[in-house]
């Protein structure tokens, strides 16, 4: 028996093992990148430039290096990079993202926000003040834009993803990375209450959480030779590129994503031993 809820058409197509695969989705599709300008939100502008998206690389205050990957990258993949500037913390910059980035071509079809903080605090020294800019740099901030521009999307009954940048330290156990990790985790949970609220709409809502990767926030730590032992001891085979992350967001940025709520770790099963 067919429920009444099936289309016969597409229960046909299966039926007949007319599968489709759609190639260059999001060609023309506006994708705000905050932090698109740094080293993992450029390589995510370059793929979909490569695909022929129309990003918005959002970036907080450094015009000329700003100016200089945008210019790399159109000249490497061809197409446009729209550059928004501004401070997520400030309510006025939220504004100007998603006012500068909706008028691109009148709407938004996705989101991935690479912005934060590495919060470097010893853990003897942490204040109730550094959690305090820890969490509205790494928390609110993002928190605040995703639920902007998902509303503005559901308004105008856009079907897209927004992606919000975690890291393995909000998934994992790390010692001394409380002022980092638990804005991190939180953004894991509210990922999960957006998603809910949102349930049946046409946005959804996912969480990529890096793991040790070679450019980011992440690149100093790696560079120190503070995850060597990783390697050493063979828990993970190498340290991420840029690549797997990007690879990773596009996947959820699929503008039919069946996905929501979800959090997907590219750690190379760091986690798995931490």
């Amino acid at each position: 028996m067919t429920s009444r809820f099936t289309d016969p058409v597409e229960l046909q197509r299966v039926e007949s093992l007319q599968f489709q695969f759609v190639s260059y989705s999001l060609e023309r599709k506006v994708i705000l990148v905050p932090g698109g300008t740094g080293g993992l939100g450029a390589c995510l502008v370059a793929l979909l430039l490569s695909e022929g998206a129309v990003p918005v690389a959002g970036y907080r205050s450094n015009r000329s290096r700003a100016e200089f990957v945008k210019s790399s990258l159109e000249s490497k993949f061809g197409g446009t990079v729209h550059l928004v500037e501004g401070d997520l913390c400030d309510e006025m910059a939220r504004r100007r993202y998603l006012e500068e980035t909706g008028n691109v071509t009148g709407s938004i079809e996705g989101m991935a926000c690479f912005v934060g903080n590495p919060a470097r605090v010893s853990p003897e020294g942490l204040t109730a003040g550094d959690l305090a800019r820890s969490y509205e740099n790494n928390f609110i901030a993002p928190v605040l834009l995703a639920k902007a521009v998902g509303e503005h999307m559901i308004a105008r009954n856009v079907r897209g993803s927004l992606v919000l940048l975690s890291s393995m330290q909000g998934v994992g156990v790390f010692e001394n990375s409380l002022n980092y990790a638990a804005p991190k985790a939180a953004i894991l949970h509210a990922c999960r209450i957006l998603a809910k609220q949102w349930s049946g709409r046409s946005v959804h809502v996912n969480v990529v959480a890096p793991g040790a990767t070679i450019a980011g926030m992440a690149a100093s730590s790696v560079n120190s030779g503070k995850y060597d032992r990783y390697l050493e001891e063979g828990a993970v085979s190498r340290f991420g590129r840029p690549e797997d992350v990007a690879r990773a967001i596009r996947f959820l940025l699929e503008p039919d994503c069946y996905i929501t709520g979800q959090v997907l770790l590219v750690d190379g099963g760091m986690t798995l031993k931490a």
